[in-house]
């Protein structure tokens, strides 16, 4: 099948190269003119044959200015398909407007990170049944062998609130994971930190392929010595919590691990300060000066 594929970076580069693979055709376009296989959106409709699908790999900030250059190149029976880390709610505004001139619109989150083309990528698919089917082949190829790593998860959107949660959840593992680390090193028993974490790999309830993630980073830096605790959040961790506002649901894990890496960022936490103030203020207890 030929596939369309625009922004080549980690993600997208490494989907070109696993669908190429499965022997699908894919023309991918990239800004860095050395990963394109074309100089414009316009030259890569050209190469494709109607009706077209092309999918998009870009960050958020430009999708939509992505998405309409695309629309303004291809025709009706085509589709575009989304499969950066967009907000849920751009998705029905995207489609109604491509489905103006007649293009459908998919969106999928993805995930697998840069052991995708390994591994396969998970995708979560949101769109008209009849859009997905057309796109099953690029689906089967992207994802892991066997049952699991692909689900229509409903009309437009349903994708990349699926895909939101889904780093929600990873918020809440990677910090209950982080904390588990902070408590050993603590530990005046434990000598062997790094170990523990390696025999927790086979055999426990806590196993995942983000634990072996940080067996493997313990294995290159014992004592994360190298690393910076201040920590950035994409996006979807916020959206998550702005969501379970709205629908009054108690995301007390995923929250708190948001709110963790807000303070990772600030060298004196202001709000601690004011925490040590009032304690002297009132009960005399001793505080450290800078």
């Amino acid at each position: 099948m030929q596939l369309g594929l625009v922004g080549l970076g980690r993600m997208g580069g490494n989907m070109r190269e696993r669908l190429r693979a499965a022997g699908h055709e894919v023309v991918g376009f990239d800004h860095n003119a050395e990963l394109s296989d074309v100089a414009s959106l316009a030259e890569l409709a050209e190469k494709l044959e109607a009706p077209r699908a092309v999918w998009v790999m870009v960050p958020a900030g430009v999708t939509d200015a992505t998405i309409d250059e695309l629309a303004d190149v291809l025709g009706a029976g085509d589709i575009i398909i989304d499969g950066g880390n967009s907000r849920f709610s751009d998705d029905a505004p995207r489609a109604e407007r491509l489905n103006d001139r007649g293009i459908g619109y998919i969106d999928v989150g993805v995930s697998g990170g840069v052991w995708g083309r390994q591994n396969g990528y998970a995708l979560m698919v949101g769109g008209a049944q009849e859009h997905v089917e057309r796109l099953m082949p690029i689906f089967e190829a992207l994802k892991p062998a066997g049952e699991f790593g692909f689900v229509h998860a409903g009309p437009v959107g349903a994708g990349h609130y699926a895909k939101m949660v889904h780093n929600g959840i990873e918020y809440g593992l990677m910090h209950a994971y982080a904390e588990g680390y902070e408590l050993l090193t603590a530990s005046e028993l434990v000598t062997n930190v790094p170990g523990v974490f390696k025999s927790w790999r086979e055999g426990t309830v806590v196993r995942s392929w983000l634990l072996d993630l940080l067996d493997r980073a313990l294995d290159e830096d014992p004592e994360l010595a190298e690393l910076s605790g201040y920590t950035e959040d994409t996006g979807e961790g916020r959206w998550t919590v702005d969501e379970a506002v709205r629908l009054a649901v108690p995301l007390n894990v995923i929250t708190a691990s948001l709110f963790a890496r807000f303070a990772s960022r600030q060298d004196d936490s202001p709000a601690m300060k004011a925490v040590a103030a009032l304690r002297q203020q009132f009960g005399g207890h001793a505080v450290r000066k800078r």
